[in-house]
C-alpha cells in the first residue's frame, strides 16, 4: 500500500485511539488561535478571544491561552523555567482548592514542555506549558479523563 494511502488511515486510527471509551471518538474539528492549532471533537462549541480559544462539549472544556513573555525563551532556560512553572502549577491547584498530583517533562508541538495534573473535589484537571520565543502557550483541560484532553495535547501545534 502506498504511504499516501496510509496517512488517512493513521489519522483515523489516532483519532479513534484518543477516543478511549468512545465518548468523543469520531470526526474532529481543527481550532486555530494566535500562532497555534489543535483538534477537538466535531460539534464542540468554540469561543475565540484575542489571546485564547476555548472549546466545550459534553460537560468538558479544553482551552489554549497565549501569554507574552518579558524576555525571549530559549531551550537553555528550561531548568529555570521548570522551577517557575512548578510554582505556577502548584498555585493554580491551590487556588482551585486542589492538590497537584503529577508534574512531568514531556514534548508538545515538538518542544520540551511541562505538564501537570491536579485534583479537586469536583474534577481532575490537566495543564501544559509550552514556551517558544516570547510566547507561553497554556493548554488546559478541566476534565483530564475526557479523551478530548488527550486529543488537545496530542494535536497541539504551532501554526
Amino acid at each position: 500500500m502506498p504511504v499516501a494511502a496510509l496517512v488517512p488511515l493513521a489519522l483515523l486510527s489516532t483519532l479513534t485511539a484518543c477516543g478511549g471509551s468512545g465518548k468523543h471518538a469520531g470526526p474532529a474539528r481543527l481550532v486555530a488561535g494566535p500562532g497555534y492549532t489543535y483538534t477537538v471533537p466535531m460539534g464542540w462549541r468554540v469561543l475565540h478571544t484575542e489571546r485564547s480559544t476555548t472549546a466545550a462539549g459534553g460537560g468538558s472544556v479544553v482551552s489554549v491561552t497565549v501569554f507574552l513573555l518579558r524576555k525571549p525563551y530559549t531551550p537553555s532556560l528550561f531548568p529555570s523555567a521548570t522551577r517557575e512553572l512548578n510554582r505556577v502549577a502548584a498555585r493554580l491547584a491551590a487556588d482551585s482548592h486542589g492538590r497537584l498530583t503529577e508534574s512531568i517533562t514531556t514534548t508538545l508541538a515538538g518542544q520540551k514542555a511541562r505538564a501537570y495534573r491536579y485534583s479537586t473535589a469536583a474534577y481532575e484537571a490537566r495543564i501544559g506549558f509550552v514556551l517558544a520565543g516570547r510566547r507561553e502557550y497554556e493548554l488546559f483541560c478541566r476534565d483530564a479523563k475526557d479523551p478530548a484532553c488527550d486529543l488537545l495535547f496530542a494535536s497541539f501545534a504551532f501554526g
